[in-house]
């Protein structure tokens, strides 16, 4: 994160574009905290308690802007609450603190739920998304799960990817808390539509767009990616920058029927790999890119780059969306007394910074 004054920075809560006055009436809250706040209203009571937020996995923090934003728009006095936190892309060990707010507890008892959901999700993001940078020691990740999940996640789903170090986005909702744009490659669709002629539908995709962005091309529709590469890098020239490969786990790339009995040939594969590099730059082609997508996750990435597979960057897509990051609240302390129920205790962190 950008810092001012030696001081990190968070974002504005306006970036997130919050329902505001749905969550401050718990339309999105679990009943039960609704129906504290009401009580706790009606009875006039009003204890000033502190709620420590945690996780209980060596994780990445994300999600603690919004969550920051949720109080701060939608409590029923931020002005009365003092908030404590750490920032996004933080590392984080298992119980550590994340998060503590110290105020009347009627003021935001309605907010759990909501704030924790925020946490939660940008979290695993965050966690997935620096699992596969690292695996990749250096090479671009390109973050591509906008269609495995619902499109309404894309925006801080984006920004978590964006953190954790992904080079790319797929669509400009992902990119736009950063004013970034979406990138992407030649689909399938357009080759599908210019009656699956790869070459055709990547020169006239080329001719629109390549004065605006990096001209990848999918190469695998007909299931020989070797040749179709080559192809495609011929009738492009210096505008490709790049060919992806995405042959299904199902099939065998036809450049692999002779060679199969010491790897496992289905899907996109090292060896698959290794034959489009050889056959680009055999073809006077060094420069061209290859981006290796289809079923990849952080095991799977370490594995290509253990093999020394000639992959420059790697799009990965619905694992980053998949696998959890809880988070709890508890409140544990009130009045300044213990106040914790059993099994838990108040962790004061040093490394929480006060929320403005």
């Amino acid at each position: 994160m950008a810092t001012e004054a030696g001081r990190r920075t968070r974002l504005d809560p306006a970036v997130f574009r919050l329902p505001v006055e749905r969550i401050r009436a718990g339309y999105y809250s679990d009943a039960y905290f609704n129906f504290t706040r009401q009580l706790l209203n009606e009875l006039d009571h009003h204890p000033r308690v502190t709620m420590q937020v945690f996780q209980k996995r060596r994780s990445i923090l994300g999600g603690i802007d919004e969550a920051i934003a949720v109080l701060k728009l939608c409590s029923d006095g931020w002005d009365q609450l003092e908030v404590h936190a750490l920032h996004e892309g933080d590392e984080i060990a298992p119980m550590e603190t994340v998060m503590t707010i110290d105020g009347d507890y009627a003021l935001f008892a309605h907010l759990e739920t909501v704030y924790l959901g925020c946490l939660a999700r940008r979290s695993l993001i965050m966690r997935n998304v620096r699992q596969v940078v690292e695996a990749a020691h250096g090479k671009p990740i390109l973050f591509f799960p906008a269609r495995h999940d619902h499109w309404l996640v894309q925006t801080g789903d984006g920004w978590a990817a964006h953190v954790a170090g992904a080079i790319g986005v797929s669509t400009d909702a992902q990119a736009s808390w950063w004013g970034g744009r979406g990138v992407g490659t030649v689909p399938h669709g357009l080759i599908a539509a210019f009656g699956g002629d790869t070459v055709a539908a990547a020169r006239a995709f080329c001719e629109r767009f390549a004065g605006e962005m990096n001209v990848t091309v999918l190469v695998d529709f007909e299931n020989d990616s070797v040749r179709t590469a080559v192809e495609v890098a011929d009738a492009l020239g210096d505008r490709l920058w790049g060919v992806r490969l995405d042959t299904s786990e199902r099939l065998v790339d036809r450049a692999l029927w002779e060679r199969m009995g010491g790897f496992k040939p289905t899907g996109v594969n090292p060896e698959l790999v290794r034959l489009v590099r050889e056959a680009l730059d055999d073809g006077g082609h060094p420069g061209v890119q290859i981006v290796a997508s289809g079923g990849f996750d952080a095991a799977k990435i370490r594995e290509f780059e253990e093999l020394g597979a000639p992959v420059d960057a790697y799009g990965v897509g619905s694992s980053l969306v998949r696998g959890s990051n809880d988070f709890t609240a508890d409140v544990v302390r009130l009045e300044g007394r213990p106040a914790a129920k059993v099994g838990r205790r108040f962790n004061p962190n040093p490394r929480l910074e006060r929320v403005g």
